[in-house]
C-alpha cells in the first residue's frame, strides 16, 4: 500500500471512528434518559471495534509506520477501550444504574415531595417519603419530610375546623336556629376527634335559649311601660319560641297587650275615618284585619275596606 492510499485509508478510518463514537455518546445519553438507546450504543461500539481492527491491519501492512500514524492508532485504541467501558455500563441492571444516579434521583424526589407539600397533597407526599426512605435509604430526610407533612396537615385541619365553627356562629347571629343545628351536627360528624366541635350542638341550644329569655324580658318591659307597638312586635316573635307550658305565665300580660293594641288600632281607624284621611284609614284597617282576623272589629273593617280604597284612590 503506497503512502497516498494509506493516507486516504487513515482519513476514512478516522471519520468512521468519529461517527461510531458519536453514535455511542448519543445512545448512552438516551439510555440514561428513557432507556431507549442501548441499540445505538451497541452499534456505535461495534463500529469503533471494527474501525480499530481495520486500522491495525492497515498500518501493519505498511513497511514503516510513522509517529503520526502510531498516534492515531493509539487514539483509536483508547477510544475502543472507553467504548467498551461505556458498553459495560449501559448493560448494567436498572438497580445498578440507580445506584450510579442515586444523588440525582434523590434531588428530583425531594423536589417532588416539596411540590406536593406546597399543593397540600399530603397523601402523595407521604408515598414519596416512603420511596425516599425504603428505596433510596434516606430515612432521616424522609422523617424530616414526614414531620413537615404532619404539621402542615394539622394546621390545615385546624383551619377547616375554625371555618366550620365560624359558619355555625354566623348562623347563630342570624338566628337561623335550624340551619345552625344542622351545621353543628355536620361539623361534629366531619371532625369526630376534634375536642373543639363536640359541644357545638349545645352551643346552638344555649344561644337559642338565651335569645328566647331576652325576648321575654324585653316584652315584659315594653308591656309594663305600655309601649304597646314594641310589645306586640316582641310578642309575635316570642310566639315562635314558646311552648304551651312556657307561654302560660305570660298569657295575662299578653291579653292586656293585645287588647290595648286592638283598642289603639280601633281608635286610630276611627280618627282617620272621621278626618277623611282615607289612605291612613286603609293602612290601619289592613293592620286590624291582619293582626286580629277573628275579631268583630276586623269583620266590620273588612266590610268597608273596598270603599275606603276607592276613596283613597280618588282623593
Amino acid at each position: 500500500m503506497n503512502g497516498a492510499s494509506r493516507s486516504v485509508s487513515i482519513t476514512l478510518l478516522v471519520l468512521a471512528g468519529l461517527v461510531s463514537l458519536t453514535m455511542v455518546i448519543v445512545g448512552f445519553l438516551r439510555e440514561l434518559e428513557d432507556g431507549g438507546g442501548a441499540v445505538v450504543v451497541y452499534a456505535g461500539a461495534l463500529g469503533l471495534i471494527i474501525t480499530a481492527s481495520v486500522a491495525a491491519v492497515v498500518f501493519s501492512m505498511g513497511e514503516k509506520v510513522d509517529s503520526e500514524q502510531e498516534a492515531v492508532v493509539r487514539a483509536l485504541r483508547d477510544v475502543q477501550r472507553a467504548v467498551e467501558r461505556m458498553s459495560q455500563q449501559s448493560a448494567l441492571s436498572d438497580d445498578a444504574r440507580r445506584v450510579l444516579n442515586r444523588s440525582k434521583e434523590r434531588d428530583l424526589l425531594c423536589r417532588a415531595i416539596e411540590e406536593d407539600i406546597r399543593r397540600h397533597d399530603w397523601e402523595a407526599a407521604l408515598v414519596l417519603c416512603q420511596e425516599l426512605s425504603v428505596r433510596f435509604g434516606y430515612e432521616q430526610e424522609a422523617e424530616r419530610f414526614r414531620t413537615q407533612i404532619e404539621m402542615g396537615r394539622a394546621e390545615g385541619l385546624d383551619d377547616e375546623i375554625s371555618g366550620a365553627i365560624a359558619r355555625v356562629d354566623e348562623l347563630i347571629v342570624q338566628r337561623r336556629w335550624d340551619d345552625a343545628g344542622e351545621a353543628a351536627t355536620r361539623t361534629v360528624q366531619s371532625f369526630p376527634a376534634a375536642q373543639r366541635v363536640r359541644s357545638l350542638g349545645d352551643r346552638v341550644a344555649r344561644a337559642k335559649e338565651h335569645y328566647k329569655n331576652d325576648l321575654e324580658r324585653r316584652f315584659l318591659m315594653m308591656a309594663q311601660a305600655e309601649r304597646v307597638d314594641e310589645a306586640m312586635e316582641l310578642l309575635r316573635e316570642l310566639d315562635a319560641y314558646l311552648t304551651e307550658r312556657e307561654a302560660e305565665p305570660l298569657r295575662e300580660v299578653a291579653r292586656g297587650v293585645i287588647g290595648k293594641a286592638k283598642e289603639n288600632l280601633g281608635a286610630a281607624f276611627k280618627l282617620a275615618y272621621q278626618d277623611r284621611e282615607w289612605g291612613i284609614a286603609v293602612s290601619v284597617g289592613e293592620q286590624i284585619v291582619e293582626q286580629f282576623p277573628n275579631s268583630r272589629m276586623a269583620e266590620e273593617v273588612s266590610g268597608i275596606l273596598g270603599e275606603l280604597r276607592e276613596r283613597a284612590a280618588h282623593a
